[in-house]
């Protein structure tokens, strides 16, 4: 209370000392001069100078001015002096070793002082004894470090090796000189800024100055919540899904068994992927306890002996294994639990997508996360072929904005043929990879009970990539996770893809 009460009295004289300098004064030069005459703080009379201005008692303009201050490391050595004459001190006439002397000095100073000293000719730095060659020194760089304190000029050339030694660094001064503005008085006019009863009652409201009716003011700015990129690029993805016919998945079961995230997809149990440096595995509950018995027969068969013109992987194949609980590495084992459920009814073809969540043991750098959202699409029908999911893919990235496609053979464990996606982007005047596709392996399809000429083709993409390209970021912590700026939130652009 009483520093509020004295920095109050410290404004209301630099308001007094303002108005009755113009007075009798057609000009204050320079806020910085006046101020430290009168002794008031500047920064008091700078926010009286903005006040003045605003209500045109004042016409102000801005003065600025580069000037030196002192650094951490320069306010030491104006006080106990530069590192060569602390060193020079400790050096008695005899001479003194190298080892002794280091033990009179900061460690941090000792190499710095030498250096210096050695340059000004001070000492011999002999290989047994370090000795004086003079008998008295000046400490200059403390005279020009209290100098550069007390605000007075100094040499170019010292400056330039004050600054070369990190003592000093610049700093811009912002002041104000004044003159008399429309509105002058030689004391402000308290102006009114509500109409009471008490000033109806008395009279007084018609000798009354009001305060101006400012109808340009913003009002305070609202609070509300946003739409991360991330949430926009999905909900455009999923219209265009929609659009496509397809049909959203659910995807709510991050944690989900290593038999619907590998065996299912004929994915071998030695294979990397399924190794603790890759995948997130639950300690509680560390296995599940329900699995269909008579899918789960069919799938140990295929993997150890083959079947559906396939010879397996010839490997004892592990109940325990297949039981551990993990975090989904991906959403293909939502899909593959949707292609299980449709292998119960009579077949109907389908269309399914999801867009979620997925893990992995991964370095985090500018372009990898342990957790990322994954863009799924899959289409179950009869008689389907590579052409046709070429065809779909076309249709499905040209409703991005991804006209030029080009496809790459590649190598995934549960599709045959497989491909990777790349498309030319503009922009960087390159191709780049966009996503993954194939075709299910009838070891994935026929041991859950699906028609031998039922096929599926699928694709998948990350949600990040296209995100990032979007909305131009290009370090992935910046865009999810507990980095992000929250400004970014809440200015980004709206999503915008072109929807057929």
């Amino acid at each position: 209370m009483e520093c509020g009460v004295r920095r109050s009295r410290s404004v209301r004289m630099a308001e007094e000392a303002i108005l009755g300098y113009l007075e009798k004064n057609e000009e204050i030069t320079d806020s910085g001069e006046f101020a430290a005459e009168r002794g008031i703080d500047h920064n008091d009379v700078v926010n009286v100078i903005k006040s003045l201005h605003g209500f045109r008692y004042v016409d102000a303009q801005d003065i600025k001015r580069e000037t030196w201050v002192l650094t951490n490391e320069g306010k030491t050595y104006s006080t106990v002096g530069s590192p060569e004459v602390q060193l020079f001190l400790a050096i008695p006439p005899e001479g003194i070793s190298k080892e002794d002397l280091q033990k009179k000095l900061d460690p941090s100073l000792f190499k710095i002082a030498c250096a210096q000293a050695a340059k000004n000719k001070w000492v011999d730095m002999g290989k047994q004894l370090i000795s004086r060659k003079v008998q008295h020194v000046d400490d200059k760089v403390k005279d020009l470090l209290i100098q550069i304190q007390q605000g007075r000029n100094i040499g170019s050339d010292e400056i330039k090796a004050l600054k070369a030694r990190k003592l000093i660094v610049p700093q811009t001064w912002k002041g104000y000189s004044l003159k008399k503005g429309p509105n002058y008085a030689p004391k402000r006019k308290q102006v009114v800024t509500d109409l009471t009863r008490e000033n109806f009652q008395s009279g007084e409201w018609k000798d009354l100055e009001f305060k101006e009716y400012n109808y340009t003011a913003k009002g305070q700015p609202l609070e509300g919540g946003n739409l991360h990129p991330l949430l926009k690029v999905r909900s455009q993805l999923k219209q265009i899904f929609l659009c496509m016919g397809f049909e959203e998945m659910p995807t709510n079961n991050f944690v989900e068994s290593s038999f619907w995230n590998f065996d299912a997809l004929f994915q071998p149990q030695q294979h990397p992927a399924r190794d603790s440096h890759d995948t997130f595995f639950l300690e509680t509950p560390s296995t599940t306890k329900e699995l269909p018995e008579d899918y789960v027969a069919r799938v140990k068969q295929v993997h150890e002996s083959g079947g559906y013109e396939s010879r397996g992987y010839a490997y004892d194949w592990k109940r325990e294994e297949a039981n551990k609980n993990l975090l989904r590495t991906h959403t293909t084992a939502v899909s593959s639990r949707m292609l299980y459920q449709l292998a119960k009814k009579p077949f109907a073809p389908k269309k399914y997508f999801s867009i979620d969540r997925v893990f992995r043991n991964e370095a985090v750098d500018r372009t990898h996360l342990a957790e990322f959202h994954q863009i799924e699409g899959l289409v179950c029908d009869r008689g389907l072929t590579l052409s046709d999911l070429i065809g779909v893919l076309h249709d499905f990235f040209s409703r991005l904005g991804m006209t030029k496609l080009k496809f790459k053979p590649a190598y995934n464990p549960y599709t045959e043929p497989s491909m990777e996606i790349f498309s030319y982007h503009e922009g960087f005047k390159k191709w780049v990879e966009v996503g993954n596709s194939g075709m299910f392996r009838p070891e994935m399809l026929q041991p859950m009970g699906l028609p031998e000429d039922v096929q599926v083709i699928a694709w998948g993409l990350s949600l990040e990539r296209p995100t990032m390209i979007l909305y131009g970021i290009d370090n992935i912590r910046d865009l999810f996770g507990h980095k992000v700026d929250l400004g970014l939130i809440k200015k980004n652009p709206i999503c915008r893809l072109g929807i057929d």
